[in-house]
């Protein structure tokens, strides 16, 4: 098979190849063709991406006021809009996804993002005191934001374009200036971003884009680069430790959105119906590929037995199959290999005692579809809270059903865990539900729904899922300097 297509790294408002000519593969999880080939940066190219953000601060763009930068960053969701069929084709093309996923989600919330955070800027006030020392001097103090400088963004391939903007629109209206490095499994629609920017008027510089891996490639240059002055990352918690480990030099900030094994609590007093609806869709959304999905679902023993069966039947509905069909509504895993390794857990599963209720396999596809990267909706129960399918994030279309006899008891459980990113409580008891909330350790609570989100609210994991708050003012407080004056009146 061949292609025609090419991604380029995007350096200094220009596409441009690498000097070494070294290019890698982006293949479509749906059928195993290939997609696209993507140039590989390597140290030159990031060097040459951060030394054009830094370019950039220096000149016009670091005198934009709040106001021009946003006026700017709407032309930019606005660009995104506009070309909404070729993101979206992009978008389904790199992940797989089907069109009813991808079109109400990935693309207009990615537009929306710089929209939102530009508002956001305009509107962030700051603190201001007056001062009264001993004999009668008299100051004010107030506080401004400046931006944090070049800030390097390593993005997730579950969300692409979502998850990359959630980055890139608080960044940049804040005034900073930015290198991204998109994950070499769906480098799409961050290159064409590059042409959405240049249209919008946004300064060359500005924005970038380098494409490789991580280790001795795009994504550990970076992080290692000098120039950078802080680094925000989405992805597995071991790559976040890497990276953290490279931003102690120089003592540079990091915000971090790691790993989960997210559980989701049951009470037998919930609306069942409403809770089945929701547990389907937070176990199996995007086939299990959400950071937020629920792999540990804890039911209360009166309901366990009705709540795995409905949960069974929920599963078993999904449509797999051409991806532009509204009719799909799961597509492929990422690639061969991350199926690999969710099937290796499948096995591993099995090995440690599960009892299948559903799935553990790959299903058969039609021909046109067999190379893909499909998987089975899978549920278990029977396993040990020690086992390793219980306890490591698995991040594909699973669960794991557990009894449960009482509200400490749960909660026991549900905090019995390194990660402490998500969690659902489902009770008509609000005051149960209020009060459990309280107890879990996790950085986002759902009460009676999943996956729920005003993007004003702080957004973020405890314990190894991560590291800060991102959303609305708290993004402000990651990619901007505090800084105080003091006036003596």
């Amino acid at each position: 098979m061949s292609t025609n297509r090419k991604f380029l790294n995007f350096i200094d408002g220009a596409y441009v190849e690498s000097g070494s000519g070294a290019s890698f593969e982006d293949r479509n999880p749906i059928d195993g063709s290939l997609y696209a080939l993507v140039t590989e940066a390597g140290e030159a190219e990031v060097d040459a991406a951060v030394s054009a953000a830094r370019r950039a601060l220096a000149g016009p763009w670091g005198k934009f006021s709040p106001a021009e930068r946003s006026a700017l960053l709407y032309k930019v969701a606005d660009g995104i809009t506009a070309r909404f069929d070729e993101f979206l084709a992009a978008e389904i093309a790199d992940t797989g996804k089907p069109v009813s996923l991808a079109s109400h989600i990935d693309i207009p919330r990615g537009a929306a993002n710089f929209k939102i955070f530009a508002d956001t800027v305009k509107g962030a006030g700051s603190e201001f005191f007056e001062t009264m020392q001993p004999g009668g001097v008299e100051a004010i103090n107030y506080a401004i934001r400046t931006p944090k400088g070049v800030i390097a963004v390593i993005c997730p391939w579950n969300l692409p374009l979502l998850l990359m903007t959630w980055k890139v629109g608080p960044a940049l209206a804040c005034g900073n200036a930015v290198v991204v490095k998109p994950s070499e499994e769906t480098p799409a629609t961050a290159t064409l971003l590059g042409d959405v920017m240049n249209q919008a008027g946004i300064p060359q510089g500005v924005y970038n884009v380098v494409h490789g891996f991580g280790p001795n490639s795009a994504g550990e240059f970076l992080t290692k680069h000098p120039g950078v002055d802080a680094i925000t990352f989405t992805g597995e918690t071991v790559t976040g430790e890497a990276i953290m480990k490279q931003a102690a030099v120089g003592l540079r900030d990091v915000s971090f959105e790691l790993g989960g094994k997210n559980p989701g609590i049951v009470f037998a007093d919930c609306d069942f119906e409403a809770t089945i609806e929701g547990m389907t869709r937070a176990v199996f959304a995007n086939c299990g590929q959400v950071c937020l999905n629920t792999e540990r679902v804890y039911v209360e023993r009166p309901i366990f037995e009705k709540f795995t069966e409905a949960l069974k039947a929920n599963a078993e509905t999904f449509k797999r199959g051409d991806p532009m069909d509204e009719a799909t509504n799961q597509g492929p895993l990422i690639s061969q290999e991350h199926r690999d390794k969710v099937l290796s857990y499948y096995g591993l599963a099995k090995s440690e005692g599960a009892q299948v209720v559903t799935g553990g396999g790959v299903p058969k596809m039609a021909d046109n579809y067999a190379p893909g990267a499909w998987i089975e909706p899978t549920i278990w129960t029977g396993l040990d809270d020690g086992a390793r399918a219980v306890r490591e994030e698995i991040f594909g279309p699973c669960c794991h059903i557990r009894p449960f006899d009482s509200e400490d008891e749960v909660i026991a459980l549900a905090n019995d865990s390194h990660y402490g990113l998500a969690t659902s409580i489902w009770s008509q008891d609000i005051s149960r539900a209020n009060r459990v909330a309280k107890r879990v350790e996790a950085g986002i609570t759902w009460v009676n729904c999943w996956f729920l989100r005003d993007l004003r609210t702080p957004f973020g994991g405890s314990k190894r899922s991560g590291i800060g708050r991102e959303g609305g003012l708290h993004s402000l407080e990651f990619y901007t300097e505090l800084k105080n004056i003091c006036v003596k009146l």
